[in-house]
């Protein structure tokens, strides 16, 4: 785990109800901070918070999403596929799976992306 994503600081986020409704929100596709905040009946404002936290701790991605009329937008996405918590000899440790994608795999998501625009 790295220094910027500790046990604790990922627990303490998924504490957070709205955190994890955006973690869940996203897991059905990209969303802007618009969509969420409608979906996750909340305020823009709130979602950017809990998003950059949620980027912060790798547990969140945020790219752009480019419209056909060549205005863009942020859209979060998860940044993990599984959160796994062990409690084992006196120690509390978290493990954050991540999804396996290479720099071909990103560029065929992004080209993709585009086309569907």
């Amino acid at each position: 785990m790295s220094e910027d994503r500790t046990a604790a600081d990922v627990l303490d986020l998924l504490g957070d109800e709205y955190a994890r409704s955006i973690l869940a929100a996203v897991s059905t596709g990209a969303k802007s901070a618009a969509e969420l905040g409608e979906h996750c009946d909340m305020s823009v404002s709130t979602v950017y918070r809990r998003a950059e936290a949620l980027v912060e701790r790798d547990l969140l991605v945020e790219r752009v999403r480019i419209d056909p009329d060549g205005h863009h937008e942020s859209v979060f996405e998860p940044a993990v596929e599984r959160l796994a918590v062990e409690v084992r000899d006196g120690s509390l440790d978290v493990d954050v799976e991540q999804p396996n994608e290479d720099a071909v795999d990103r560029f065929t998501r992004v080209w993709e992306d585009i086309r569907e625009s």
